[in-house]
């Protein structure tokens, strides 16, 4: 569905069960690049487990409206105009690589709506205080060049190309098999442009617009030991800001494989999220 927000922007949203009353409503954030359309499966695991899936497009991708400058703390007033339309009092979020930042926002920013958050592979904020890109395949190119501004940005984006080493095997063996939905809706995103992508980038080496240190619900981090994108530095660096955190370390996965524990995950979202 299309839904119109109040500064007039459309987000597009996936719904699993918009007229079924589930035990719990998980409001999934993607990764970037992606439509947001819902991930076949994710869909399956939800189903078993009695959840409804919920998820959608952030600005410029999938056919969502753009939102200028827009920060990461920006993606919870999207969220909480999102379950206000499905009429949804509390809810789980979850998010993987970019998408992990955006669902953390969520959990700081929408305190009394968040049950519980799982992030798969996400990014730490932005700091000097370690080394942020030490281990990023290509040393985190398109990040370092996104602190430099937009037109910065654009112009990188016009010759770069796809890092081979950004993935290990197992990543590649899961993109032709359990997660080959995944491979397509990558390839549809990246096929309408980079501007998401690239506003995704920018936001993530600025201020996000909202303190982990204020995150009251229960959160899991899901992180690959051999993570090539956003090595398992970042998974420590998260679980010291957020007051109440586990993490999971799952030493052969990398970026991709890493998303193989989202039923895990869900199980643990249903143990916390009574």
């Amino acid at each position: 569905m299309n839904l119109t927000l109040s500064d007039g922007r459309v987000l597009v949203v996936y719904d699993s069960a918009p007229k079924v009353a589930a035990g719990m409503t998980v409001i999934w954030h993607h990764g970037s690049p992606q439509t947001g359309n819902s991930l076949q499966p994710h869909l399956r695991a939800a189903a078993e487990r009695g959840i409804r899936w919920v998820s959608y497009g952030r600005p410029e991708y999938g056919g969502s409206s753009a939102k200028i400058n827009r920060t990461i703390g920006d993606a919870a007033h999207d969220v909480e105009e999102l379950a206000d339309a499905l009429r949804l009092d509390r809810f789980a979020v979850m998010g993987a690589s970019g998408g992990g930042p955006h669902a953390l926002a969520c959990a700081a920013l929408l305190p009394d709506r968040i049950l519980a958050a799982v992030t798969f592979a996400s990014p730490a904020p932005f700091t000097t205080k370690f080394d942020w890109f030490a281990g990023m395949a290509g040393d985190g190119q398109s990040l370092r060049i996104s602190q430099r501004g937009r037109a910065a940005r654009e112009k990188f984006e016009r010759t770069a190309e796809f890092d081979g080493d950004s993935f290990n095997a197992l990543d590649y063996a899961r993109l032709e098999n359990e997660w080959a939905s995944l491979n397509t809706d990558v390839q549809q995103a990246a096929s309408a442009g980079p501007a998401g992508l690239i506003s995704d980038d920018l936001a993530l080496v600025q201020p996000w617009g909202a303190d982990l240190a204020t995150v009251t619900s229960p959160v899991l981090l899901v992180h690959g030991g051999d993570d090539r994108v956003i090595p398992i530095s970042h998974g420590y660096r998260l679980l010291k800001l957020l007051p109440d955190a586990e993490l999971w370390q799952r030493p052969h996965d990398g970026h991709i494989s890493i998303l193989d524990a989202s039923a895990l995950a869900m199980h643990w979202l249903a143990l916390r999220s009574t």
